[in-house]
């Protein structure tokens, strides 16, 4: 009788708890989103109601509103292994946080267990992006009626900001994330491009990224139990189609997620990480259940394996040790690639009704299945040796900052010093024509480098790669790397040259250099020898016997992060 009682109020309290707390989301009919006011006052309300839920906050949005955090935690332990999961980077596709809105009340009231995991879920990370609703931004999307804005409130894409750290939120993400430490992340999209017949694509962290074990369980055992569950709820999943503005019949490739993008960020501290991408054509309803469904299936996952997770996590490290190599530029691997039973909706053109001229169209009444070519399989481009230790000078304050705010351990030189370190040269790099997320981004860059013993001071910092961050440090420090701070314009200052000369002063002094040098005077006549446009250029031979004197200052191009081998 005792137990039918207890049973009878366990029930009428779920029962109770789901009919008082319906989502904005929810009380709609399937086609709205909750507004950002709505959403903050029912997680706030969830927390005063339900002691497993608490609300925190971590930092801003650029627009001055704290960036906040909902925390379900079922255990005593605080301590237990954390999931994070990332809402409304992108606000016009909010599938996210009305899924985990859902799921966090369903976790509170019971309807859901986590077992021993912590969810941790960002309610709206680019909060300016969500407050700047409307019905037009994202023309190719079903839905929901209304929506946010892509960029935030100082127009930045906060999906490519992971490391140059522009944005107040991008700072408050990286405080989030060191401080939960999640061993699993999920970062909730909608996708654009092609049309198929999949609600649900997925952006698996690089495999070759996450190191050879980790990348090995992550995406050939993890991600595949995980999708099994997710297409038992009858949801199709592929990963996501990398094709814009033609069909993929052809085959497509896997995203590769550099550290600028938040898995590629997340990954560098060997977290493994998906980016949900729902299809843009179907349904709202649809693709809510089916963001819904995914973390739940993940969370699930994480949970029972949480221990080996961790494990090959702690292992991965053992890859990324000094003396080692490390691939910092990578491109896919045409030669390799798996056959996946794709469905798809036959392409074809047709007349356009704005230009007259042929154009792209999906036939959804011809669905098919073939097989299509998927290019999984990258290959590095270049690698660098790993370091002991970096030098970062005191000067550079930014890049400390930086270091700092990732937990990364260093430690500061006490007495000025001399150390016998290896420093780059920039030999060579492109920069984009226009700018590209307020920088004039660098790529294909190159070094040369030199062994010299170095004057440091104290206050200088010695930087050891043997810690849980080593990737962070040589993504960002190492100037090849495609997201190294130098490529982000952090060390543009280096590239200027400072001092000059006047011509008619000059001229006799590089007559006496040449009178005098032997050395110097032999290679010069070589060079006219070489190149017989430099042998009629006055000035360009005057500039260049500058360059190859010791009037000519050697700090150009000289790279202020230096490694000790």
């Amino acid at each position: 009788m005792k137990l039918l009682s207890a049973l009878f109020i366990f029930v009428s309290a779920f029962s109770y708890a789901q009919k008082s707390f319906p989502t904005p989301y929810e009380k709609g009919n399937g086609n709205q989103t909750t507004t950002y006011a709505e959403m903050v006052k029912y997680y706030d309300d969830l927390a005063k109601n339900f002691k497993t839920v608490t609300v925190e906050s971590f930092g801003t949005d650029d627009n001055g509103e704290p960036v906040k955090v909902v925390i379900f935690n079922a255990s005593k332990d605080k301590n237990v292994p954390a999931i994070l999961i990332n809402n409304g980077i992108h606000p016009g596709e909010p599938d996210g946080i009305d899924a985990t809105m859902m799921m966090m009340r369903d976790f509170a009231t019971g309807k859901i267990t986590a077992g021993n995991l912590k969810i941790v879920a960002v309610e709206a990370y680019n909060i300016s992006g969500m407050l700047r609703r409307g019905k037009f931004s994202r023309a190719n999307q079903n839905g929901p009626e209304e929506y946010g804005f892509r960029g935030n409130a100082r127009n930045y894409d906060l999906n490519r900001d992971f490391i140059k750290n522009d944005t107040e939120n991008a700072k408050a993400f990286q405080q989030i994330f060191q401080h939960f430490k999640p061993i699993y992340f999920i970062d909730n999209h909608v996708s654009n491009g092609a049309d198929y017949q999949y609600l649900f694509t997925y952006i698996s962290t690089n495999k070759e990224r996450l190191g050879k074990d980790l990348g090995t369980y992550f995406n050939g055992k993890m991600q595949p139990a995980i999708l099994q569950k997710v297409e038992e709820k009858g949801i199709l999943a592929t990963p996501y189609v990398n094709i814009h503005g033609d069909s993929p019949d052809e085959g497509f490739t896997a995203f590769m997620d550099t550290p600028r993008y938040a898995t590629g960020y997340t990954t560098l501290f060997n977290t493994l990480g998906t980016v949900a991408e729902t299809h843009m054509l179907k349904p709202y309803k649809e693709r809510v259940r089916a963001t819904y469904e995914y973390m739940l299936g993940a969370i699930n996952y994480t949970e029972k394996n949480a221990t080996e997770i961790r494990s090959l996590m702690a292992e991965s490290l053992k890859e990324v040790q000094p003396k080692m190599k490390y691939p910092v530029q990578w491109k896919v691997d045409s030669s390799k690639y798996q056959l996946i039973d794709f469905k798809g909706y036959e392409a074809g053109q047709k007349p356009s009704g704005v230009s007259g001229q042929d154009r792209l169209f999906y036939d959804r009444a011809k669905p098919f299945t073939r097989k299509v070519k998927f290019y999984n399989e990258y290959i590095p481009t270049r690698e660098i040796t790993i370091p002991t230790f970096y030098v970062v000078p005191k000067s550079e304050r930014k890049v400390l900052d930086y270091l700092k705010r990732n937990h990364i351990s260093m430690k500061e030189i006490q007495q000025d010093s001399t150390i016998y370190v290896q420093q780059y040269r920039i030999a060579d790099f492109k920069t984009v024509k226009s700018p590209y997320e307020g920088h004039y981004l660098h790529y294909d860059t190159q070094v040369k480098s030199g062994m010299k013993m170095t004057q440091f001071r104290q206050g200088d910092y010695i930087v050891p790669t043997e810690q849980n961050g080593v990737k962070y440090l040589l993504e960002t420090l190492e100037p090849e790397a495609v997201d190294s701070f130098f490529n982000w314009n952090f060390f543009d200052g280096i590239l200027g040259q400072k001092e000059y000369y006047s011509d008619y002063v000059f001229e006799d002094t590089a007559a006496d250099l040449l009178k005098n040098d032997q050395v110097l005077r032999t290679a010069f006549e070589l060079q006219k020898a070489a190149d017989p446009e430099f042998a009629k250029n006055g000035k360009a031979q005057l500039d260049w016997i500058y360059k190859h004197s010791d009037y000519y200052e050697n700090t150009v191009g000289l790279y202020p992060i230096y490694r000790i081998l």
